[in-house]
């Protein structure tokens, strides 16, 4: 009895641990994981511009090359806006 209950007690562990993953990690996104890291190194607020660069990169599966600028590289990059009209991604 003890097997069992110890047995349900690390798969309850084990979904509530997947639930709190970040779906940006898994593998299939580390193109943009990696590009996205670059290309934020120097941000003043990197956390904010590395979320915002993995979206970008997700939608448009590229991100310009260096830490700023470039975005003729990648016009889809270049042409997402936000709401309220701005350049959406770092």
């Amino acid at each position: 009895m003890k097997m069992v209950q110890a047995t349900v007690f690390l798969l309850a562990c084990l979904v509530v641990c997947s639930s709190l993953l970040d779906p940006t990690m898994a593998a299939g996104s580390s193109f943009c994981g990696s590009k996205c890291s670059a290309r934020c190194s120097k941000a003043g607020l990197k956390d904010r511009c590395i979320k915002y660069c993995r979206i970008c990169c997700d939608k448009c599966k590229c991100v310009p090359s260096g830490t700023y600028g470039n975005k003729h590289e990648c016009p889809c990059y270049r042409d997402l806006k936000n709401s309220k009209g701005k350049p959406k991604c770092p």
